[in-house]
């Protein structure tokens, strides 16, 4: 008896599991069909301007292998959809400082897209160990005065690792005559391009034989400048009140050790998310501080 209920229950399951399957599959199989008759998106090559800058120096869009070049960078750009906005929303709280930044050091406001090319506006790690907003590695971090460190790396500091960026793009400026030459030199380094000047004659950088990175590089940086500053021509309907604002913050000076950061953000009406947040810098729960070093701490004033 105790067997031919089991299999019962068993004939039963079947019959379920294949109405189910049977269900699921037909109803792949008439949504095949349907995108079969009616396509479900419109790819487009993105068109290019009638002409293009990059810190006030112009890009040849008369040659073909400048065209294609660019062209490779906005398609790729076009169509990273929930990255390119996540971006754009984020160009709202960090553009305006980056760009004081920039304006103080003297540095051209097209260097804002060579941020957003190397980070996206986010505390990111490259694979090769570059890190933070302006994608230092730890060397040249060091060589331009950022403390880079197990509880503190100014990598992750907004304004100190802009500012250090800026040097080198000064440096690079004064060394070749071009913002598009030094801002090739930060990817590359400014060895390489001298190399490359020496064997090849050249110091034009749209003329140049590059890294392949290298020679998508400033590229990448002109065709964010394109379509974040014509977002609805290129299909991207994102409002003003879209970006997310810069967040109000007090400035907390910290010249000795910290025990634990969630104790201190509770001392000032908020928790650890939040200094972290306004303060990627830090990277670990506390401040050992030696040495007695003086750090400037952003506190939220609200959450609204």
């Amino acid at each position: 008896m105790r067997k031919i209920v089991l299999t019962a229950a068993a004939c039963m399951l079947i019959s379920v599991a294949y109405a189910q399957t049977s269900s699921f599959f037909g109803g792949l199989w008439g949504e095949e069909e349907n995108a079969k008759q009616t396509p479900v998106q419109n790819v487009v090559i993105p068109k290019l301007p009638a002409q293009a800058d990059f810190a006030g120096e112009r890009v040849p869009l008369e040659y073909f292998d400048v065209r294609e070049s660019l062209q490779r960078e906005m398609t790729i750009i076009n169509y990273w959809h929930g990255s390119l906005s996540y971006i754009v929303q984020l160009s709202g709280r960090y553009k305006d400082m980056i760009c004081k930044i920039l304006e103080e050091e003297g540095i051209p406001q097209d260097f804002f897209y060579l941020c957003v090319a190397e980070s996206s506006l986010q505390p990111q790690t490259s694979p090769a160990g570059a890190k933070g907003y302006w994608q230092f590695l730890s060397g040249t971090a060091k060589d331009y005065g950022l403390e880079v460190g197990s509880e503190v790396d100014e990598r992750y500091n907004w304004e100190k690792a802009t500012r250090a960026a800026c040097k080198y793009f000064r440096k690079g400026y004064q060394k070749y005559g071009s913002w598009t030459l030094a801002a090739a030199s930060y990817n590359v380094g400014m060895a390489n391009i001298d190399s490359r000047i020496g064997y090849q004659s050249l110091d034009n950088y749209y003329d140049m034989q590059l890294p392949l990175e290298t020679a998508r590089y400033v590229y990448r940086a002109v065709a964010f400048k394109i379509i974040m500053n014509n977002l609805p021509e290129y299909g991207f309907n994102i409002k003003e009140e879209d970006k997310y604002k810069p967040i109000e913050c007090k400035v907390v000076e910290v010249s000795g050790p910290v025990a634990n950061w969630s104790e201190f953000a509770r001392k000032h009406n908020t928790n650890f998310k939040m200094i972290k947040m306004c303060n990627e810098w830090i990277r670990s729960n506390k401040l050992t501080n030696k040495l007695g070093k003086k750090y400037k701490v952003l506190v939220p004033l609200s959450r609204d």
